[in-house]
Protein backbone atom coordinates (compact mmCIF):
# COMPACT_ATOMS: atom_id res chain seq x y z
CA UNK A 1 0.00 0.00 0.00
CA UNK A 2 1.46 3.36 -1.06
CA UNK A 3 1.49 6.46 1.14
CA UNK A 4 -1.39 8.06 -0.81
CA UNK A 5 -3.55 4.95 -0.36
CA UNK A 6 -2.70 4.87 3.36
CA UNK A 7 -3.75 8.49 3.82
CA UNK A 8 -6.98 7.91 1.92
CA UNK A 9 -7.85 4.73 3.84
CA UNK A 10 -7.07 6.33 7.20
CA UNK A 11 -9.24 9.32 6.27
CA UNK A 12 -12.07 7.02 5.21
CA UNK A 13 -11.99 5.22 8.57
CA UNK A 14 -11.96 8.47 10.55
CA UNK A 15 -14.78 9.90 8.43
CA UNK A 16 -17.22 7.10 9.29
CA UNK A 17 -20.24 8.34 11.19
CA UNK A 18 -22.38 5.88 13.13
CA UNK A 19 -25.05 8.43 14.10
CA UNK A 20 -28.51 8.06 12.62
CA UNK A 21 -29.40 10.48 9.79
CA UNK A 22 -30.77 13.84 10.93
CA UNK A 23 -34.06 15.10 9.48
CA UNK A 24 -33.58 18.01 7.10
CA UNK A 25 -30.05 17.10 6.03
CA UNK A 26 -31.37 15.56 2.79
CA UNK A 27 -32.04 19.04 1.45
CA UNK A 28 -28.29 19.54 1.19
CA UNK A 29 -28.38 17.34 -1.93
CA UNK A 30 -29.90 20.31 -3.76
CA UNK A 31 -26.77 22.46 -3.31
CA UNK A 32 -23.93 22.61 -5.81
CA UNK A 33 -20.48 23.78 -4.73
CA UNK A 34 -18.96 25.33 -7.87
CA UNK A 35 -15.18 25.95 -7.94
CA UNK A 36 -14.03 28.19 -10.79
CA UNK A 37 -10.55 28.09 -12.40
CA UNK A 38 -8.99 26.40 -9.38
CA UNK A 39 -5.20 26.54 -9.71
CA UNK A 40 -4.08 24.01 -7.08
CA UNK A 41 -5.69 20.56 -7.28
CA UNK A 42 -5.02 20.00 -3.58
CA UNK A 43 -7.52 22.74 -2.84
CA UNK A 44 -10.18 20.77 -4.71
CA UNK A 45 -9.45 17.67 -2.62
CA UNK A 46 -9.53 19.67 0.61
CA UNK A 47 -12.79 21.33 -0.46
CA UNK A 48 -14.31 17.89 -1.19
CA UNK A 49 -13.37 16.74 2.32
CA UNK A 50 -14.89 19.90 3.81
CA UNK A 51 -18.10 19.24 1.88
CA UNK A 52 -18.45 15.56 2.74
CA UNK A 53 -17.97 16.00 6.48
CA UNK A 54 -20.91 18.42 6.41
CA UNK A 55 -23.13 16.23 4.23
CA UNK A 56 -22.75 17.98 0.86
CA UNK A 57 -21.89 15.85 -2.14
CA UNK A 58 -22.34 17.78 -5.40
CA UNK A 59 -19.02 19.22 -6.55
CA UNK A 60 -18.81 21.11 -9.87
CA UNK A 61 -15.51 22.30 -11.36
CA UNK A 62 -15.21 25.00 -14.02
CA UNK A 63 -11.94 24.81 -15.96
CA UNK A 64 -9.66 23.44 -13.21
CA UNK A 65 -6.00 23.88 -14.12
CA UNK A 66 -5.09 20.25 -13.34
CA UNK A 67 -7.71 17.49 -13.33
CA UNK A 68 -7.92 14.66 -12.48
CA UNK A 69 -5.21 14.77 -9.83
CA UNK A 70 -3.63 12.31 -7.41
CA UNK A 71 -2.89 15.23 -5.08
CA UNK A 72 -6.57 16.11 -4.93
CA UNK A 73 -7.48 12.49 -4.17
CA UNK A 74 -4.90 12.30 -1.37
CA UNK A 75 -6.02 15.53 0.30
CA UNK A 76 -9.68 14.53 0.00
CA UNK A 77 -8.81 11.95 2.69
CA UNK A 78 -11.99 9.90 2.76
CA UNK A 79 -13.90 12.06 0.31
CA UNK A 80 -12.23 10.80 -2.86
CA UNK A 81 -15.66 9.67 -4.06
CA UNK A 82 -16.70 13.32 -4.33
CA UNK A 83 -13.63 14.05 -6.45
CA UNK A 84 -14.33 11.09 -8.73
CA UNK A 85 -17.98 12.11 -9.11
CA UNK A 86 -17.23 15.82 -9.67
CA UNK A 87 -18.75 17.33 -12.80
CA UNK A 88 -16.25 19.27 -14.91
CA UNK A 89 -17.46 22.16 -17.08
CA UNK A 90 -15.86 24.38 -19.68
CA UNK A 91 -18.13 27.33 -18.87
CA UNK A 92 -19.95 28.78 -15.89
CA UNK A 93 -23.20 28.71 -17.88
CA UNK A 94 -22.95 24.93 -18.07
CA UNK A 95 -22.28 24.64 -14.33
CA UNK A 96 -25.39 26.70 -13.56
CA UNK A 97 -27.80 24.89 -15.88
CA UNK A 98 -30.88 23.91 -13.89
CA UNK A 99 -30.12 26.22 -10.94
CA UNK A 100 -32.93 28.42 -9.64
CA UNK A 101 -30.74 30.46 -7.26
CA UNK A 102 -27.05 31.42 -7.42
CA UNK A 103 -24.84 32.77 -4.64
CA UNK A 104 -21.33 34.08 -5.20
CA UNK A 105 -18.76 34.13 -2.39
CA UNK A 106 -16.83 37.35 -2.03
CA UNK A 107 -15.41 39.75 0.49
CA UNK A 108 -17.89 42.42 1.52
CA UNK A 109 -17.82 44.87 -1.41
CA UNK A 110 -18.74 48.48 -0.83
CA UNK A 111 -17.90 49.46 -4.39
CA UNK A 112 -20.38 47.07 -6.06
CA UNK A 113 -24.05 47.75 -5.46
CA UNK A 114 -25.43 44.21 -5.44
CA UNK A 115 -27.54 42.34 -2.88
CA UNK A 116 -25.15 40.98 -0.22
CA UNK A 117 -25.61 38.89 2.92
CA UNK A 118 -23.45 37.02 5.38
CA UNK A 119 -23.03 33.28 5.04
CA UNK A 120 -25.39 32.41 7.91
CA UNK A 121 -28.23 34.42 6.41
CA UNK A 122 -27.49 32.94 2.98
CA UNK A 123 -27.66 29.38 4.35
CA UNK A 124 -31.09 29.99 5.88
CA UNK A 125 -32.26 31.74 2.72
CA UNK A 126 -31.06 28.90 0.47
CA UNK A 127 -32.60 26.16 2.61
CA UNK A 128 -35.93 27.98 2.56
CA UNK A 129 -35.67 28.12 -1.23
CA UNK A 130 -35.16 24.37 -1.74
CA UNK A 131 -37.95 23.54 0.68
CA UNK A 132 -40.52 25.00 -1.69
CA UNK A 133 -39.68 24.06 -5.27
CA UNK A 134 -37.60 22.04 -7.69
CA UNK A 135 -34.23 23.17 -9.00
CA UNK A 136 -30.76 23.46 -7.52
CA UNK A 137 -28.94 26.19 -5.65
CA UNK A 138 -25.35 26.98 -6.66
CA UNK A 139 -22.63 28.55 -4.51
CA UNK A 140 -19.72 29.92 -6.51
CA UNK A 141 -16.12 30.07 -5.30
CA UNK A 142 -13.60 31.96 -7.43
CA UNK A 143 -9.88 31.72 -8.03
CA UNK A 144 -7.46 31.39 -5.16
CA UNK A 145 -5.68 34.63 -6.04
CA UNK A 146 -8.51 37.00 -6.90
CA UNK A 147 -11.91 35.34 -6.50
CA UNK A 148 -14.81 35.89 -8.89
CA UNK A 149 -14.73 38.22 -11.87
CA UNK A 150 -17.28 41.01 -12.25
CA UNK A 151 -19.05 39.04 -14.98
CA UNK A 152 -19.31 35.99 -12.70
CA UNK A 153 -20.68 38.12 -9.87
CA UNK A 154 -23.34 39.46 -12.21
CA UNK A 155 -24.50 35.88 -12.81
CA UNK A 156 -25.37 35.68 -9.09
CA UNK A 157 -28.58 36.63 -7.35
CA UNK A 158 -26.67 37.44 -4.14
CA UNK A 159 -23.09 37.87 -2.99
CA UNK A 160 -22.17 36.10 0.24
CA UNK A 161 -19.39 37.10 2.62
CA UNK A 162 -17.84 35.45 5.66
CA UNK A 163 -17.40 37.80 8.58
CA UNK A 164 -13.69 37.73 9.44
CA UNK A 165 -11.19 39.76 11.44
CA UNK A 166 -11.00 43.12 9.61
CA UNK A 167 -7.25 43.20 10.30
CA UNK A 168 -6.67 39.76 8.76
CA UNK A 169 -9.47 38.27 6.71
CA UNK A 170 -7.58 35.81 4.51
CA UNK A 171 -9.24 32.41 4.08
CA UNK A 172 -7.99 29.76 1.67
CA UNK A 173 -10.44 28.09 -0.68
CA UNK A 174 -11.04 24.93 1.36
CA UNK A 175 -11.56 26.97 4.54
CA UNK A 176 -14.20 29.07 2.80
CA UNK A 177 -15.95 25.93 1.53
CA UNK A 178 -15.82 24.50 5.07
CA UNK A 179 -17.46 27.56 6.63
CA UNK A 180 -20.20 27.68 3.98
CA UNK A 181 -20.83 23.92 4.23
CA UNK A 182 -21.05 24.11 8.03
CA UNK A 183 -23.58 26.95 7.93
CA UNK A 184 -25.67 25.05 5.38
CA UNK A 185 -25.67 21.98 7.61
CA UNK A 186 -26.63 23.96 10.69
CA UNK A 187 -29.43 25.66 8.78
CA UNK A 188 -30.66 22.28 7.50
CA UNK A 189 -30.73 20.80 11.00
CA UNK A 190 -32.11 23.89 12.70
CA UNK A 191 -35.78 22.96 12.36
CA UNK A 192 -38.63 25.43 12.08
CA UNK A 193 -40.92 25.88 9.15
CA UNK A 194 -39.39 27.61 6.16
CA UNK A 195 -41.13 30.64 4.64
CA UNK A 196 -43.56 29.62 1.94
CA UNK A 197 -43.42 31.10 -1.53
CA UNK A 198 -46.54 31.74 -3.62
CA UNK A 199 -47.89 28.47 -4.95
CA UNK A 200 -47.94 29.69 -8.57
CA UNK A 201 -44.34 31.02 -8.57
CA UNK A 202 -41.53 28.95 -10.09
CA UNK A 203 -38.51 31.09 -11.07
CA UNK A 204 -36.78 30.28 -14.34
CA UNK A 205 -33.27 28.85 -14.18
CA UNK A 206 -29.92 30.58 -14.76
CA UNK A 207 -29.71 29.44 -18.39
CA UNK A 208 -33.02 31.12 -19.27
CA UNK A 209 -31.96 34.28 -17.45
CA UNK A 210 -28.75 34.49 -19.49
CA UNK A 211 -30.72 34.11 -22.73
CA UNK A 212 -33.05 36.85 -21.56
CA UNK A 213 -30.15 39.21 -20.78
CA UNK A 214 -28.66 38.64 -24.23
CA UNK A 215 -32.06 39.36 -25.82
CA UNK A 216 -32.56 42.42 -23.61
CA UNK A 217 -29.20 43.92 -24.53
CA UNK A 218 -29.80 43.33 -28.24
CA UNK A 219 -33.30 44.85 -28.06
CA UNK A 220 -31.98 47.94 -26.27
CA UNK A 221 -29.38 48.32 -28.99
CA UNK A 222 -31.99 47.82 -31.71
CA UNK A 223 -34.33 50.49 -30.36
CA UNK A 224 -31.39 52.82 -29.72
CA UNK A 225 -31.91 53.03 -25.98
CA UNK A 226 -28.48 51.59 -25.24
CA UNK A 227 -25.61 53.50 -26.78
CA UNK A 228 -22.92 50.92 -27.68
CA UNK A 229 -20.23 53.59 -27.32
CA UNK A 230 -21.30 54.53 -23.80
CA UNK A 231 -22.97 51.49 -22.18
CA UNK A 232 -21.57 52.29 -18.71
CA UNK A 233 -23.39 50.26 -16.05
CA UNK A 234 -26.83 50.03 -17.58
CA UNK A 235 -26.79 46.27 -18.23
CA UNK A 236 -25.33 45.59 -14.79
CA UNK A 237 -28.14 47.59 -13.19
CA UNK A 238 -30.75 45.80 -15.27
CA UNK A 239 -29.27 42.45 -14.25
CA UNK A 240 -29.54 43.51 -10.63
CA UNK A 241 -33.18 44.49 -11.17
CA UNK A 242 -34.25 41.23 -12.81
CA UNK A 243 -32.14 39.04 -10.50
CA UNK A 244 -33.96 40.67 -7.61
CA UNK A 245 -37.33 40.09 -9.27
CA UNK A 246 -36.55 36.46 -10.27
CA UNK A 247 -39.31 36.10 -12.90
CA UNK A 248 -41.20 32.86 -13.34
CA UNK A 249 -41.91 31.23 -16.71
CA UNK A 250 -45.08 33.19 -17.44
CA UNK A 251 -43.38 36.46 -16.53
CA UNK A 252 -40.36 35.56 -18.66
CA UNK A 253 -42.65 34.84 -21.62
CA UNK A 254 -44.24 38.28 -21.16
CA UNK A 255 -40.86 40.02 -20.94
CA UNK A 256 -39.51 38.27 -24.04
CA UNK A 257 -42.73 39.10 -25.89
CA UNK A 258 -42.37 42.79 -24.98
CA UNK A 259 -38.82 42.78 -26.33
CA UNK A 260 -39.89 41.14 -29.59
CA UNK A 261 -42.74 43.66 -30.01
CA UNK A 262 -40.38 46.58 -29.32
CA UNK A 263 -37.88 45.31 -31.88
CA UNK A 264 -40.62 44.71 -34.45
CA UNK A 265 -42.05 48.19 -33.89
CA UNK A 266 -38.64 49.77 -34.39
CA UNK A 267 -38.11 47.89 -37.64
CA UNK A 268 -41.54 49.04 -38.90
CA UNK A 269 -40.82 52.70 -38.14
CA UNK A 270 -37.27 53.43 -36.99
CA UNK A 271 -37.93 57.18 -37.06
CA UNK A 272 -40.29 56.91 -34.12
CA UNK A 273 -37.67 55.82 -31.61
CA UNK A 274 -35.61 57.98 -29.24
CA UNK A 275 -32.05 59.04 -29.72
CA UNK A 276 -29.51 56.83 -27.92
CA UNK A 277 -29.03 57.79 -24.29
CA UNK A 278 -25.64 58.13 -22.62
CA UNK A 279 -26.41 55.86 -19.62
CA UNK A 280 -23.94 57.74 -17.48
CA UNK A 281 -24.45 56.13 -14.09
Amino acid sequence: MGPEQAVTQEGAESAKDTRSPEPGAGRLDRFRIVLIDTTHPGNIGSAARAMKVMGLSRLHLVNPKTWPSAEATALASGAADLCHAATVHTSLESALAGCRLVYGTSARLRSLSMPQMDVRAAAAHGLAEVAEAEGDVAILFGREAHGLTNAEMQACHYLVHIETNPEFGSLNLAQAVQVVSYELRMAALGGGEAPRAATDWEPVDAEQMERFYAHLEQALLDIRFLNPDHPKRLMMRLRRLFNRARPDQNEMNILRGILVAAQRGWLDDPRSGPDPVENDD
